[in-house]
């Protein structure tokens, strides 16, 4: 028994040597885990300054938010449940101080400006909207009605834009005087009964003038991406009263015929004198469920020696750029107080409008303008997928919102930041002749984006610093189209999609603020462009042809509108010069597909240089929805005060955008491929050379040094390898705002 134990413990010992040295082979080629912190210093640091222009965090909101509450003369609710004629608060936001002010607390010449919130509350009682700033933060002690000084007229309560308690209001409305009334139709024609419903949308703005709210509801199938399952059917309701038992039914549309009253369309139908819809199972086209199992993991991106990218607060540094950065509620994201080698280049890039314009035969589309700030652009920013929306080793940044909710709001990981490499070459050149080398550089840029899902489309956009000094501001758009019901006289407005559906035409335009500040605030705008002039030739005079020419001036007029020849060159320019005399400018480069547009006070030029104005500081606003035809921000008024914009600070508004003509391919959702526009800011005459020359990222090979790291860190990069850290992977979007899982439960 001695000896066995002896055999089975010396055979137990051969056995664990076996495996330990089997255990260390394979890991000891395994690639040691890529470090989580910087490996080299950042050439910046943090400036604590930059949260003057921090969103307001949820100990703020909720300081306003009790603040006004409590003042009993204003007789304010936050309830959901707040109905149109009593007073809601529906927004609290940063109320940005003045630039003058702000420029003074960065530059070390002044104190911190008081740091104040705007609060918008809708005086159903009263009949009129009312803006309010609340300050100081924190501990409010005051509150001042501002409407009158921003908007030079008082605000009417039908300009408001639909809390989440009037959709609620307005489809139990539809319910109980339409649908009620018409139960055979509605199960034969679509297969609605007790146990389903159809999904509604409704066309914006609400009326053809001024005080109209009379909104065209349609209807869609309650199937995945409803936006594409129409079913031929729309209500005009007349909802212009505060009071809902002064509402109406106005009109009615089935099938491509108008009705004047419910009882006209249920006689009609039961006695059989209209065309009918006849329901017919469809598949559930609209689902964005993988059609097939995934089989391989695409690319993914990791940093090798960590990021080379720091974010506190609401500062961002990365090479040798800085900036600060917020998110509005209504306009979206904005970055501030951006530079780059310790210069300002821009004091705001941000974006200002998204709107689109429908064409179609039927009644919910044909006067269709979305303009998305006035729902919130930065309100639908919600939660970024890893790996899919941001690269998976992205930094995610929380933000808080509070507009049309009971309480402030966290949204988790709706930012991301990260450096990508664009996928080539920021400059290269191969010498094959004389001197033989090679010298390039890695397009690797800083990204900083979010995106949001306003109704049926998805926005991304995008802020892209560039190791070259320029800076571009992006989107790109996807998600579902807008769809009607296939009717006669549909296929001059679109092309049909899906049986009976037409997805119709429309264009996107979007307005970004680009507030440049080229070595101070006193610029000026030029603008270059090329003609060809037929020259004589120096050396054989009688000789002649057609050589290209700079031309260059500095216009005064500040617009620069689509259906007029546009230089090809727009720059905000200083009157310091560069070492080789030409004065020290950045460029304007206008990315755009979105053709003509609308002689409307809401739609803007492709480009406008304005005067700096803290009075002007958005060009479009919560009530322009509604209020389309006398908006609460009238954008013309702009450039028609005919203001000098020599020597002054100059902001630049730019339109960009395209044109959809929504094809087959756009089922079940529309791509990002083309679909998309910006502006670049490219620095012209400012520095001496190519700032990226400097960068660390070039590579430069010579004969003799194919294999020397010393200027190529690509040749060491074998060496050098180590494996990737992720997190954990986290989804929380689908926990939601409550406000918005009260309303569709409701």
């Amino acid at each position: 028994m001695n000896s066995l134990l002896k055999w089975a413990l010396i055979l137990f010992v051969l056995i664990s040597v076996i495996l330990n040295i089997v255990l260390i082979s394979v890991y000891s080629g395994r690639a040691p885990k890529c470090s989580s912190q910087h490996l080299h210093p950042l050439q910046g640091k943090h400036d604590e300054r930059s949260q003057v222009f921090a969103d307001l965090s949820r100990d703020e909101y909720l300081q306003v938010q009790q603040y006004m509450l409590k003042q009993k003369d204003l007789d304010i609710s936050t309830l959901q449940t707040t109905k149109p004629s009593q007073n809601f608060l529906f927004l609290i936001d940063l109320s940005l101080p003045k630039k003058a002010d702000v420029l003074g607390y960065l530059d070390g010449k002044s104190s911190k400006p008081v740091r104040e919130a705007t609060a918008v509350v809708f005086h159903g009682t009263k009949g009129h909207i009312k803006e309010y700033v609340v300050g100081p933060l924190p501990n409010p002690v005051y509150h001042r009605d501002v409407t009158m000084e921003k908007y030079k007229k008082e605000l009417p309560i039908n300009a408001r834009i639909l809390p989440l308690i009037e959709y609620v209001l307005l489809f139990s409305f539809v319910e109980k005087e339409v649908f009620s009334k018409l139960v055979k139709l509605k199960k034969e024609s679509f297969d609605i009964g007790q146990d389903n419903n159809l999904k509604a949308f409704y066309q914006m703005p609400p009326g053809v003038k001024s005080g109209d709210r009379k909104t065209w509801i349609s209807f869609f199938r309650d199937l995945s991406g409803m936006y594409i399952h129409p079913v031929g059917f729309e209500v005009l309701v007349n909802h212009e009263s505060v009071n809902t038992y002064d509402w109406r039914v106005e009109r009615l549309l089935y099938n491509g015929q108008y009705f004047d009253t419910v009882e006209e369309l249920k006689q009609k139908y039961d006695s059989g004198s209209v065309k009918k819809i006849v329901f017919k199972e469809s598949r559930n086209y609209g689902s964005l469920k993988p059609q097939r199992k995934p089989l391989q993991l695409s690319p993914q991106q990791f940093y090798a020696e960590g990021k080379r990218f720091s974010v506190k607060n609401n500062h961002i540094l990365y090479l040798d750029w800085s900036f600060a950065f917020g998110l509005s509620s209504l306009t979206g994201m904005r970055v501030f107080d951006v530079r780059f080698k310790g210069e300002r280049i821009a004091y705001e890039l941000s974006v200002q409008e998204a709107m689109s314009v429908y064409g179609s035969v039927t009644a919910g589309m044909i006067l269709t303008k979305f303009l998305d700030s006035s729902m919130g652009i930065g309100r639908f920013a919600h939660e970024l997928t890893r790996g899919v929306d941001c690269p998976y080793d992205a930094t995610y940044i929380d933000t808080y919102r509070y507009i049309d909710m009971e309480a402030p709001t966290r949204y988790r990981n709706s930012i991301c930041v990260f450096e990508h490499n664009m996928g080539q070459p920021l400059r290269r050149h191969f010498a094959d002749f004389f001197h033989n080398s090679y010298g390039g550089m890695v397009n690797s840029a800083l990204v900083f984006r979010t995106i949001t899902a306003i109704g049926n489309y998805d926005y991304i956009w995008d802020f892209i610093f560039y190791q070259s000094g320029s800076v571009e501001a992006k989107v790109h758009a996807s998600g579902y189209i807008s769809s009607s019901y296939l009717v006669n006289g549909s296929l001059q407005f679109g092309h049909q999609v899906a049986e009976n559906v037409l997805g119709n035409i429309h264009t996107h335009f979007i307005n970004f603020k680009v507030d440049l500040d080229v070595l101070g605030v006193k610029n000026v705008f030029q603008t270059k462009d090329m003609e060809f002039v037929n020259m004589s030739l120096p050396w054989m005079p009688e000789h002649y042809a057609m050589i290209p020419h700079l031309t260059m001036s500095a216009p005064q007029e500040a617009a620069l509108c689509y259906d007029k020849k546009t230089p090809r060159y727009l720059h905000i320019a200083s009157n310091q010069t560069n070492r080789w005399g030409h004065q020290r400018s950045y460029r304007l480069q206008v990315v755009s597909f979105a053709g003509e547009h609308l002689p409307e006070k809401t739609l803007h030029p492709l480009v406008a240089i304005t005067k700096h104005k803290d009075t002007e500081q958005t060009s479009s606003s919560l009530y322009s929805q509604n209020d389309i035809w006398s908006p609460a921000v009238d954008f013309s008024s702009f450039i028609e005060d005919n203001e000098s914009i020599e020597d002054e600070d100059l902001v630049a508004w730019v339109t960009t955008g395209f044109l959809h003509i929504p094809h087959a391919e756009d089922i079940p959702n529309t791509v990002t491929v083309g679909n998309g526009g910006g502006v670049i800011l490219r620095p012209h005459n400012y520095f001496d050379e190519d700032p990226s020359i400097q960068s660390a990222d070039s590579v430069y090979i010579s004969p003799g040094s194919e294999y020397s790291c010393e200027n190529n860190r690509m040749a060491c990069l074998a060496q050098d390898i180590c494996s990737p850290v992720f997190e954990p992977f986290t989804y929380n979007s689908f926990e939601g705002p409550k406000s918005q899982r009260w309303a569709q439960k409701s």
